[in-house]
This record gives C-alpha cells, structure tokens and sequence, in this order.
C-alpha cells in the first residue's frame, strides 16, 4: 500500500488557493445578479401582471427541470450564436446567476405568500396599491423568514460552481484536476478539494447562522 503523497499537496496549494478566489469571485458575482433578478421575479411572482407570471413560472419550470450542468452548456455555447462575446469567467457567472435566479425568485414568492393575507388588507384599506404593500409591508416582514433559504442557495451555489471545470474555467476544482493530471495522485488532490470546499462552507454556514440570529 502506498503512502499518502504530502509533498504533492504542498505542491498543490498556492494553485488551489488560486483556485478557491476565483471560485468566490465567480460565485459572489453571481449571487449579486442572480438575487437582484430573482427578487424582481419574485415581486412579479405575487402581483396582478398576468402575462410576466407566465414567463417566470415558465422560466422557475425550466431551471428546475434541468440539470446545472446542462445549463452551463447552454449558456457557454449559445451566448456566442447570438452575438454576446464573453470570457469563460463572465460565462461562468451569467450561468451560475441563470440557475440561481430561478430558485431565488421562488424562495422570495413563498416567503411574501407566507404572510397573513391581512396584512394585505389592512394596506389596501388606507389606500395603499397593491405593489406598494408588496413592496413596503410584505417584503420588509417576509425579510427573516427568507434568510435561511437564501443563505442556503448561496451554499448551494459555491458547490454548484464546481461544474464550471467543464469550460475550462480554472476555479478550485479545475486546478484540482490540472495538478492530478501533472502529478498522477488523485486521491490526495481530492482529498484536499474536499477539505478547500468544506472550509469555505463552514464559513459561509456560519455567516449564515449569524446572521439568522441578529435577525431574530
């Protein structure tokens, strides 16, 4: 039995650290566009415009009956045919933010609904429209109780992000696979993955917890 190669893991980890930023840039630039959008759908989502509902519950159906990966092909190769040049790391991002934004949007359209419908009321009866109680009674009160889910897309996310090796795009599991391929110790470079990956997880999963409390 062989022994565990520690040289190649020292070898390996300013390429991983390497790797991990540009996971965390792809990652938080994705999450800005995709909350920004998912929080437009959202609003849409619960409000009288018919024809928009249609579109988004049409687009949420797509994101969640397809696989991310699928998604990622679509978007890297269709983005060109229709004229819009970009690099791998912005296709990466336009990607991660297309599948993210569809979950978001939905984890926003329950978050409003869960609200008493008399709180609605209430804000029609003083001659508030209905997209101003959305936005400034359902939406502020909805806050805490979309945190957790939110957070947890985030996570989801970061992991998700891995599958942008497939488009050569060199985030932490890319120079991963770069290294087993130079050196030939696959099990010690994932091995280490898997420890790059849950740090940055428990981080985020402690910001998350934090947060939750401050809210509550």
């Amino acid at each position: 039995m062989g022994s565990f190669d520690w040289g190649s893991i020292w070898y390996a980890v300013p390429y991983m650290l390497q790797g991990a930023v540009v996971t965390l840039e792809i990652s938080l630039c994705a999450m800005a566009v995709a909350t920004v959008i998912g929080l437009v759908m959202g609003l849409i989502s619960v409000s009288d415009l018919t024809a928009l509902k249609v579109v988004i519950r049409a687009y949420v159906y797509f994101v969640r009956g397809t696989p991310a990966l699928v998604q990622i092909f679509l978007v890297y190769f269709a983005l060109p045919k229709i004229g819009f040049e970009l690099t791998a790391f912005w296709s990466g991002v336009v990607a991660l933010a297309f599948n993210s934004a569809g979950f978001i949007s939905e984890i926003i359209r329950a978050g409003l609904q869960s609200i008493d419908a008399g709180q609605t009321e209430a804000a029609l009866s003083i001659g508030m429209t209905n997209r101003q109680s959305i936005v400034f009674i359902l939406l502020p009160q909805s806050l805490r109780r979309i945190t957790p889910p939110l957070t947890n897309e985030i996570i989801t996310l970061v992991k998700t992000s891995s599958l942008l090796s497939v488009i050569s795009i060199t985030e932490l599991t890319r120079s991963a696979q770069v290294i087993v391929a130079e050196r030939f110790v696959p099990f010690e470079l994932y091995a280490a993955l898997a420890v790059y990956y849950l740090v940055i997880i428990s981080v985020l999963s402690w910001c998350s917890e934090y947060l939750e409390k401050r809210l509550a």
